[in-house]
């Protein structure tokens, strides 16, 4: 038994065979013969050599001769034939001319032309009857649009087609299959005779048609091959003369390869129309015989106009199917849009309506990802595996929408991905950010019937040879999901540019808003400034003089009057402390800032000298560690360390040593600073409140505060484009962060 072939000697059989220069054989079925004439001077520069059995004399002789020394009034009918402003690269049926050689008599042969770049390629045939042609052309055209209805489906009309092609041409079996997006072929009708093998519902593998062929059965619609025994009569050329294209050729010689191929499948003659929807090889109607027989001109025409008028009603009914499925997409879009434009934004659109979103592309489940955060809806991986589906397409740089029908195969970096879905469809929704919507499709094992095993064999001279057996073979194929049809990744591409307008829209709406809010907090800084400034002389006096009086008048004063006047010049000095606060709070907006180099440690040492009196014979454990040196405005840094550090002072006095740490460390893109201690502490659950003006978490006897300090630091961090955060526990002390952008943070 002969080994099977390996990779590479398959490969390069492949490779050999797509290289086959098959719209140039070189050669010609001896149905006809073939004359090709130089395109000015009308002269013979090729002949086949079978002219000899046609015509009684050697194709050399025929060499250098113009169209009217063969064929009386050749150019004149040339002429009028072009004047019809047919298509002049297809096969033109001429008529039945007179041949006329020199010491015979003429002779009518009917005729077919068309032009290459190259030569007017005319070929020649035994004559038929042109009004018996015509005359069977008319009914079966007019009897196939007749029976046309809106309900018939695509599989109705190749089996209606291919009844009327089988009853003009008289093949023992005809079908019709499709290609899929592979190439391979899908017989999905068929008209057989009995004693013939049935392949309906079976597939053909796309290595039967090579690539080459595939484009020659694109560019001529008809190839018919009467007898697969043939012996091909070759093309004798003038000098000079260059090999001929023989794509539109109705005599075209055929690859050995197909031959054999026909010969295994018990064929002795076959025809092939091609049906062509949107300029694309759609599928083709295959004709087979067990004898050879021929078909002439005028079946061959109207088995070809039949199957472009199968062509145009296919492309009718699938632009249909798809103009009907895009309108249902489109209202799927409209209420997704809707939902979304009515509400915040896309995410929370999505989760008023899940399963409209899931089922907007038949998938089985949705993600919506932005950024760090992810919904998932339906029957979807998990949030690791979303997050990592997110940051692999992050790292394209291809369109924005990405879809694969099988995700083990095009995404082997996420194996887990596999496990959950067989296929996935991704569109960006951002330019900017890694915000994504994601449906998932699932696998779907299938079995599919292949007319034999699609296995290819080499011969001895690494040729490839065709298959043998067309017997049924079953393949479980496996991994793949339902395909993307291309209307449906059209309207993911339509919702991604309308999300991107809501998103657009609502950006412009929160910058508008935060204008709005910019301007407003300018006035009320000044508003708060003019009224801090107003407020500071009288309350100053009322301190003044309560002092005054209290010196000049204490003997006088009850114990009871004298109490109610202590409490007037605590009243007015913490009022006075409190406006001066509240106007350098206001002024935090308004100053203009001095960058410069800070170095955070001396600061420390600085903040600590400063505060020295608050907590003079108090036990702390000072643990300060090396700071960096920091690009900032060194006067607002200052008060926004000294606030931190005098609150960690302050709210640790109660411990009998308190511990007081800062420290710093280095994240991607900015520098953290912390101020840590063992003091009161707080519950987490009120973080937020710790940085609003006049928010205190704990009570004036407990702790003296105003309730401005953090507010001022939270104020000069974000003036640095910084973030400012706490975290505490009740009892057990609390941590200040802020943060700073590493292009603020200098050399150390």
């Amino acid at each position: 038994m002969a080994s099977s072939p390996s990779f590479f000697d398959l490969e390069a059989a492949l490779e050999r065979c797509a290289s086959e220069p098959i719209q140039r054989p070189g050669s010609i079925q001896p149905e006809g013969f073939l004359l090709a004439f130089e395109q000015g001077s009308m002269t013979v520069v090729q002949a086949s050599a079978n002219v000899r059995t046609w015509l009684g004399v050697h194709a050399q002789a025929l060499l250098g001769q113009t169209i009217d020394d063969l064929i009386a009034d050749g150019s004149a009918l040339i002429q009028r034939m072009d004047q019809l402003d047919e298509e002049s690269s297809q096969p033109l049926h001429v008529g039945n001319v007179h041949f006329r050689v020199a010491g015979g008599e003429a002779r009518p042969l009917s005729m077919m032309f068309h032009r290459t770049p190259q030569a007017l390629i005319a070929e020649f045939e035994a004559p038929t009857d042109s009004a018996v042609g015509y005359t069977r052309l008319y009914p079966l055209v007019r009897s196939f649009i007749s029976h046309m209805n809106e309900t018939e489906t695509v599989d109705d009309l190749c089996r209606r087609s291919i009844r009327e092609i089988k009853r003009l041409s008289g093949f023992g079996r005809i079908m019709t299959y499709s290609f899929d997006e592979a190439g391979n072929g899908l017989v999905n009708a068929e008209e057989a005779d009995e004693g013939y093998d049935s392949y309906l519902g079976l597939s053909f593998p796309a290595s039967d048609i090579p690539a080459q062929a595939r484009e020659l059965y694109r560019l001529n619609r008809i190839r018919v091959i009467s007898n697969v025994d043939y012996q091909s009569s070759a093309l004798v050329s003038a000098p000079a003369s260059a090999s001929l294209d023989l794509s539109y050729a109705a005599l075209r010689s055929v690859s050995p390869v197909h031959l054999q191929y026909m010969r295994n499948m018990g064929t002795a003659a076959s025809m092939s129309v091609s049906i062509i929807v949107k300029g694309k090889l759609w599928g083709l109607i295959s004709c087979h015989n067990r004898q050879p027989m021929s078909v002439d001109f005028h079946t061959r025409t109207a088995c070809e106009l039949l199957g472009r008028v199968l062509s145009m009603q296919i492309e009718t009914k699938l632009t249909d199917i798809q103009n009907q499925r895009m309108l249902e997409l489109r209202h799927r879009v409209v209420h997704l849009l809707a939902a979304m434009a009515d509400r915040d934004g896309v995410i929370e659109g999505i989760r008023a309506l899940p399963e409209r979103f899931v089922r907007f592309v038949d998938a089985q489940g949705g993600a919506v990802v932005f950024g760090s955060m992810c919904d998932v809806h339906g029957t979807t991986p998990d949030l690791e595996t979303i997050q990592a589906l997110a940051h692999w397409l992050g790292k394209r740089h291809d369109d924005t929408v990405f879809h694969t029908d099988n995700v083990s195969r095009d995404i082997p970096q996420l194996p887990a991905l596999a496990e959950h879905c067989g296929g996935l469809l991704a569109v960006a929704i951002s330019s900017i950010h890694s915000h994504y919507l994601i449906w998932f499709k699932p696998e779907l094992n299938r079995v599919v019937n292949w007319a034999g095993r699609p296995d290819k064999a080499i011969s001895d001279d690494g040729s490839l040879n065709p298959r043998r057996s067309f017997d049924q073979w079953q393949e479980i194929v496996q991994g793949y999901s339902a395909p993307w049809p291309a209307f449906e990744l059209d309207a993911v591409a339509e919702l991604r540019f309308a999300v991107l307008g809501i998103v657009l829209r609502k950006a412009e709406e929160l910058a508008a808003l935060a204008e709005s809010l910019e301007k407003s907090n300018r006035e009320l800084e000044s508003f708060s400034y003019s009224v801090s400034h107003d407020l500071r002389a009288p309350l100053r006096h009322i301190a003044g003089y309560a002092e005054l009086l209290s010196e000049m008048e204490s003997s006088n004063l009850t114990e009871r009057g004298a109490r109610f006047l202590g409490n007037i010049e605590d009243s007015a000095r913490f009022a006075g402390a409190l406006v001066d606060n509240l106007l350098s709070f206001s002024q935090m907006g308004r100053s203009a800032m001095h960058m410069s180099d800070v170095n955070l440690t001396a600061m420390v040492e600085s903040v600590r000298r400063e505060m020295l009196p608050d907590y003079e014979g108090r036990q702390i454990d000072w643990r300060v560690q090396p700071l960096p040196i920091v690009f900032a405005d060194a006067a607002l840094l200052h008060l926004a360390m000294r606030n931190l550090i005098s609150n960690a002072i302050k709210y640790s006095r109660n411990q009998a040593e308190a511990v007081i740490e800062i420290g710093s460390r280095i994240e991607p893109g900015r520098v953290v600073i912390y101020i840590k201690d063992n003091g009161a502490g707080f519950d987490p659950i009120y973080a937020d409140k710790l940085f609003g003006v006049f928010q205190r978490l704990h009570r004036d006897d407990e702790f003296e505060g105003l309730g401005i300090g953090l507010a001022t630091v939270k104020r000069i961090i974000e003036r640095h484009d910084g973030e400012l955060w706490a975290d505490g526990t009740v009892g057990k002390g609390a941590t200040f962060f802020f943060s700073l952008p590493s292009s603020n943070q200098g050399a150390a």
